[in-house]
């Protein structure tokens, strides 16, 4: 049965290493939450073990360079595994063709650097629509505007076909007070219009079998049963680790603030009200990572 706690340090002592979200968790998209941070701090501190797993679409390096501009401290993490490191690899090896017509930002073009250390791959070609082999989404041309406005496109697609591979399975994600639209929203609208997704992040395995590795690389005698995943997605963060089998800590102050009516600490009724909505089961539930 779920259970709530107000410091991490309640249950940390139970946990060998944490797979940890990142937006939500550990900053806003503009600022780090110190707070968190210093919990992590002090985890490590105690011998745990940090795996930063995140939903972002880019590779582990860029995601690095982009918390150290947020003022995430590399004190508080061991490694890093992203959606982006595993549906790259995918992308790389063929899964959606050679020429791929890209959905995304400036920013996410960096997700199309050849690996340096897998020299079976070979480059991709960005392609017009037409011209296409598969879909590679990052997210969408404007966060702000809705996934519905991609139904020409999704339609012509799906009528010819090709797969999109999602490469940030997050439908929603708060900058600062701003809800944006994520990748997952458009592969979303794409499959309910009859296309094919293929999905790498959380809460699907790939991801979690890459932090894995990343963890087996710092200590590879810790058990599934000594893993705690952390983060604010119901659907993502907390149903992935439902789906691997690993516990899993709630916060309730993220994407759920409001419909569980936290500000310092959830309250109860609303929060059992959103768990029973969401048929979901989170071993414990905290309102802010501290």
């Amino acid at each position: 049965m779920t259970k709530v706690i107000n410091n991490l340090s309640e249950i940390s002592n139970q946990y060998k290493a944490l797979f940890v979200d990142l937006w939500g968790c550990l900053h806003d998209g503009y600022k780090p939450f110190l707070e968190a941070v210093q919990a992590l701090q002090t985890y490590r501190a105690s011998g745990g073990l940090v795996i930063l797993v995140t939903n972002a679409p880019r590779h582990s390096s860029s995601v690095e360079q982009q918390i150290k501009k947020i003022g995430i401290e590399p004190s508080s993490w061991d490694a890093i595994a992203t959606s982006g490191d595993s549906a790259r690899h995918a992308m790389f090896s063929g899964v959606v063709g050679r020429k791929v017509y890209f959905i995304g930002q400036p920013h996410d073009m960096n997700f199309f650097d050849l690996p340096t250390s897998e020299g079976q791959f070979k480059n991709i070609t960005l392609v017009p629509l037409k011209e296409a082999d598969g879909i590679v989404c990052c997210g969408p041309f404007d966060p702000l505007i809705s996934p519905s406005e991609n139904l020409t496109d999704f339609e012509y697609a799906r009528e010819r076909g090709l797969k999109l591979l999602c490469a940030n399975p997050d439908i929603v994600v708060d900058r600062g007070d701003t809800r944006e639209w994520c990748a997952g929203a458009l592969a979303a609208q794409y499959t309910k219009m009859g296309g094919k997704s293929l999905y790498f992040g959380k809460p699907h395995k790939p991801i979690y079998d890459l932090a894995r590795v990343r963890l087996r690389d710092l200590d590879s005698s810790v058990l599934d049963s000594e893993i705690l995943c952390i983060g604010d997605g119901i659907s993502t963060d907390i149903k992935g680790a439902i789906d691997e089998k690993l516990d899993s800590l709630f916060i309730s102050g993220g994407l759920a603030a409001t419909e569980t009516g936290t500000k310092t600490h959830p309250n109860e009724k609303l929060l059992n009200k959103y768990l029973e909505i969401t048929k979901s089961n989170p071993t414990w539930v905290i309102g802010r990572l501290n």
